[in-house]
């Protein structure tokens, strides 16, 4: 397994642009989470405090508050935190295939974006299902189900590792996503069905350095808010409320340093990783019908491919050792 660290953090730096934007638009949106429920939660005291409402009656508002907010924030990541987040991607992608960095890396992340799907939803719903692809197919090739049958005392420790493997597969999903902005091919469906026999032909090396980095992640943010607890410690020494707020705002910090900058450095090591790794590699046949007999997603999106263009794949053999073989029926 060969480790892109120090490259991908290279080219982490030089977009630097784009993390900042990210940052900004995180912190945008939890004042506006932290403004709506205060307004929100003040409305509901007041009301009740008047004995204008009842208790009942309170609750069902909040209720009906939160899920609105629900509904509006499930609208803003579609159409403005993918937005930023595929324009990253573009840029990252960009970097690594052509080693130069757009002058204006905002406006040409988001021009890609805009000259690969038309609108927003398309690239969530290509999105979504590369994800599902990739974790039924990383789920089949390690195959935990018959390491767990070898060594049951390891059960649950292989249930924990096949979450862990789902976790990575939505960064994984972002590396194929930078593989069809970057794809000779015209047609997204068909580049990210490319992008997703690619992967199944370096799954080992990708799959590892994910696990390994995402785990990593995990510890860093651990520490983080283990460093950051003294501070809510010396507010609680002077009361209550402002031990509260102590650890509303460690948590604030912590969360907009992992979603600012953690999760974007990861997002680079993998998009890097999987680049250079499948740089000379051909997608093929007979990977494709590998995968096809182990993820019904994969399916679907090569239904979708074949939809819109009818060129078949060359013949080809999976590279050696890379996809497990298949497994008896």
């Amino acid at each position: 397994m060969v480790l892109y660290f120090l490259k991908a953090t290279g080219v982490f730096l030089r977009t630097l642009p784009f993390v900042a934007l990210r940052v900004v638009v995180g912190l945008l949106f939890g004042l506006a989470t932290v403004v709506y429920f205060g307004i929100v939660g003040w409305l509901v005291l007041t009301l009740l405090d008047a004995g204008t409402v009842s208790g009942p009656i309170g609750a069902i508002g909040l209720l009906v508050a939160t899920l609105l907010f629900l509904v509006a924030m499930r609208f803003a990541r579609r159409y403005v935190l993918y937005i930023v987040a595929a324009g990253h991607i573009a840029v990252i992608a960009h970097i690594v295939d052509t080693g130069e960095t757009p002058s204006n890396q905002l406006a040409f992340g988001t021009g890609q974006v805009r000259s690969h799907f038309a609108e927003a939803n398309a690239l969530f719903v290509v999105d979504q299902l590369v994800t599902a692809a990739i974790r039924q197919f990383n789920n089949r090739a390690v195959s935990l189900s018959n390491l767990a049958s070898f060594v049951p005392t390891l059960k649950n420790i292989l249930t924990v590792l096949r979450k862990t493997i789902g976790l990575a597969a939505s960064y994984i999903d972002e590396a194929i996503i930078a593989y069809v902005f970057i794809a000779e091919e015209e047609d997204n469906w068909r580049a990210a069905r490319d992008g997703v026999v690619l992967d199944a032909k370096c799954w080992r090396s990708v799959l590892g350095s994910t696990l390994l980095i995402v785990l990593g992640m995990y510890a860093v943010a651990f520490v983080l808010l283990l460093a950051l607890a003294p501070l809510a410690a010396v507010f609680g020494n002077l009361s209550p409320t402002f031990e509260l707020l102590g650890w509303v705002g460690v948590a604030a910090i912590g969360l907009t340093v992992y979603l600012g900058v953690l999760k974007p450095w990861v997002k680079t090591v993998v998009i890097t990783t999987f680049l250079i790794e499948s740089r000379e590699l051909t997608p093929d046949s007979r990977t494709a019908e590998l995968i096809e007999r182990r993820s019904k997603k994969f399916r679907e999106l090569t239904a979708k491919a074949d939809a819109a263009a009818t060129d078949e794949y060359p013949t080809e053999e999976p590279s050696d050792g890379e996809l497990p073989a298949e497994e008896p029926t």
